[in-house]
């Protein structure tokens, strides 16, 4: 699941918008979710909080005034309070680090 993550080079494609990376990662992160979180859901936790490291460097890398990490953090986290389930994996990693 790692590699596959890395092959999609998120942090590269700048030219896609938030909408967009979603659409093209969601069936894949909501399978993986499906199959590998039935059982230990605690053990994909760090996985999918990865997933939001790749969005901290896709964020830092689109939008220059966002560079500085924790801008970018906190604007993904704005965006993960008004649209809660725009990401597949939200549902379990956002919510965790808001509370």
């Amino acid at each position: 699941m790692g590699r596959e993550v890395r092959s999609w080079r998120l942090h590269t494609r700048s030219d896609l918008s938030f909408r967009e990376l979603a659409r093209r990662i969601n069936p894949v992160v909501a399978g993986w979710i499906n199959c590998y979180g039935r059982f230990r859901p605690w053990e994909l936790n760090p996985f999918l909080m990865r997933i939001n490291t790749y969005l901290v460097r896709w964020i830092r890398q689109k939008y220059k005034r966002l560079a500085a990490e924790r801008k970018a953090i906190a604007k993904m986290l704005e965006i993960a309070q008004r649209y809660p389930r725009m990401f597949a994996h939200w549902r379990c990693t956002v919510a965790a680090v808001m509370i």
